[in-house]
């Protein structure tokens, strides 16, 4: 889970490097480091952020117009300058920057040291360079050729980028199962794990495929091949990402501005799928499966963390509104369990970044048993994009907090047309019905923008709770999911203890937590469930507890009771989740802005989690 950059051309490459690490530091943010090539290999690098490595570096010299950066989330050893990337080879002539994990490098490293190699790091990826080193000298070969007969016998995932004093006027890179793009531009190459370093300088990209290897250097084309030698043609494409989608555009911080961004992410992802005068849903990328996912006896979601929390929202969803029987997996558990998987089974992948390694395995799985796999992500040209057989992009734009926010809405926005697609075709709810969830489902971006007014009152009830230890979530039935997600978010940013639970399970068990010391956040809006959750929140204040609930505009009952309660519009309960889930996504940064929290950039957290 590491930010990997690299250039090549007539430009300074440092500013470039650095640059692109401000714009990959939600990738990893332990330490960081740049190599400049200029007749010999300049390396700065050092433990903490691209800040902290930006006022290492100082005045040094950092001429040159080839070089790679990184920063990096640990792995193997701890962050440290030392375990700091890039990483020399012992002789000092070759450089590396890698992502992912060396699995079989403990053996290498046996081997190599018998051969006399000295390590100084604890890192996988030292090793790996080393072993590159070693080809190349014992078989006296060109380096690339070294690179691809050492990755023949490397296992796991890594993103490389390898960097020479023999060979000045070449980058080498590489990937499996971890992100890397190429920019091409006039007479120099731009490489990063996803395209936001590069767009400032060039729109065409080339997404390198699992085992591909790439050698770029100035005024040649691309020299495409695979771990098997064979050749390939690199495919060139436009990136539609603007450069004013991950500028902070005047807010203090990117999560913020991803909150208030949610009204245009939402319609955006429906932009073209949803005409509610019609009548219609269609979801383009994956219409040639609407038989099957009419037809299918079950439907797996494989996910994790806030994709799993709006998997569990496309359940109810898709069980509502389609009938069909959907369970609900984290990535990781799925395929370690020896699951149940059949021909006729749709699996539906999700994951913001579409990078996710443990989803990635489960799309695998799944696959070599014969199921049908869909994707939902956000990235396009995203490794689950390629691997599923079909899917939907979330449009969400280019989200940098580390703690998820409008991926959410967007997934569900997506979730939301599909089972209204199915049901549509399965028949299974009438007309009127659907005519008028469509209705609701296009009225969503504008109910969403009255949440954010609540955001003054919000900030005041984060204040009074900043130095809690504790917080407990409560939901029912489509609000269950969204106490998951809003305690992940508390969690995730402010360091404070969260749990969600569904309210009736609150008394079998987490009630014992409850004193006049612990905040309860309870979904309490008006549907089905209404009653029995304000009997739950009768149970939290007979034991002393605060209550913070979230309510329907003009809701009388459980404002009554509860301490502080936040309005949202009212809204079929299917959608409850879109509106109810943003005063909680608000008051978690609010109340981490108060601690003095690095919103953004959590510790011990990544934003595309592309290691097991």
């Amino acid at each position: 889970m590491c930010g990997i950059v690299g250039y090549i051309g007539s430009r300074q490459a440092y500013p470039i490097l650095l640059k692109g690490l401000k714009r990959l530091e939600y990738r990893g943010y332990d330490s960081a480091g740049i190599a400049v090539l200029n007749h010999s290999i300049n390396n700065f690098k050092c433990k903490g952020k691209v800040s902290d490595l930006e006022a290492h570096v100082g005045t040094q010299d950092t001429s040159g117009s080839r070089g790679i950066g990184h920063t990096r989330w640990a792995t193997h050893g701890e962050p440290n300058d030392v375990n700091s990337h890039p990483h020399f080879s012992q002789s000092g002539n070759i450089i590396l920057i890698h992502n992912g994990i060396i699995e079989n490098y403990a053996s290498i490293k046996e081997a190599l040291i018998r051969k006399g190699f000295v390590f100084k790091s604890e890192t996988d990826t030292e090793v790996l360079v080393n072993f590159i080193e070693d080809i190349y000298l014992t078989e006296k070969i060109p380096l690339e050729e070294a690179v691809r007969k050492a990755l023949n016998h490397v296992a796991g995932a890594y993103a490389i980028v390898v960097m020479s004093e023999d060979s000045p006027n070449q980058l080498i890179a590489a990937r499996k199962s971890s992100p890397l793009v190429i920019g091409v531009g006039e007479q120099e190459f731009f490489i990063a794990s996803d395209a936001t370093p590069i767009i400032e300088y060039t729109k065409n990209v080339v997404y390198l495929e699992d085992e591909e290897i790439a050698v770029v250097s100035p005024g040649k084309s691309i020299n495409l091949f695979n771990i098997k030698k064979e050749s390939k043609s690199p495919y060139i494409q436009e990136v539609a990402m603007n450069l004013e989608a991950i500028e902070k555009g005047g807010y203090e911080h990117f999560m913020l501005k991803e909150i208030y961004e949610q009204p245009r992410s939402i319609e955006d992802s429906m932009r073209g799928r949803l005409r509610a005068s019609a009548g219609l849903v269609s979801l383009g990328g994956i219409s040639e499966y609407d038989q099957k996912l009419k037809n299918a006896k079950r439907i797996i979601i494989v996910a994790c963390g806030t994709s799993w929390h709006a998997g569990l929202v496309g359940e109810y969803l898709i069980e509502d509104y389609a009938r069909i029987p959907v369970e609900v997996e984290y990535a990781s558990e799925f395929r370690y369990r020896n699951p149940i998987i059949g021909e006729n089974d749709i699996v539906l992948a999700i994951s913001q970044s579409g990078e996710t390694a443990d989803t990635l395995a489960a799309i695998e799985l799944a696959k070599s048993k014969g199921a049908t796999v869909i994707g939902v992500c956000n990235v396009v040209g995203s490794s689950i994009s390629r691997a599923t057989h079909a899917g939907s992009y979330t449009h969400a734009g280019p989200e940098i907090g580390v703690a998820s926010t409008k991926a959410f809405t967007a997934q569900i926005t997506v979730l939301t047309l599909l089972a209204l697609s199915i049901a549509r075709q399965k028949g299974s709810m009438s007309d009127s019905r659907y005519r008028q969830l469509l209705a609701e489902v296009e009225s969503i971006p504008g109910l969403v923008k009255r949440c954010l007014e609540s955001d003054v009152k919000i900030q005041a009830i984060a204040d009074r709770f900043k130095n809690a230890s504790n917080f407990l979530y409560l939901g029912r039935g489509y609000s269950f999911p969204v106490a998951l997600e809003g305690a992940l978010k508390l969690k995730e940013i402010s360091y404070i203890h969260a749990e969600g639970y569904p309210a009736a399970e609150m008394k079998h068990g987490p009630i014992a937590l409850i004193d006049e010391e612990m905040p309860v956040v309870v979904i309490a809006t008006k549907g089905p469930s209404y009653e029995k959750v304000v009997s739950n929140i009768q149970e939290v204040k007979a034991r002393k507890g605060v209550v913070i609930a979230i309510v329907t505009e003009g809701d009388k009952d459980v404002t009554e009771m509860a301490d502080y309660t936040i309005e949202v519009p009212e809204i079929e309960e299917s959608l409850v989740p879109f509106l109810s889930v943003v005063p909680l996504q608000l008051l978690s940064y609010h109340i981490a802005v108060l601690r003095g929290c690095n919103v953004d950039q959590p510790r011990n957290l990544a934003k595309s989690v592309t290691v097991e």
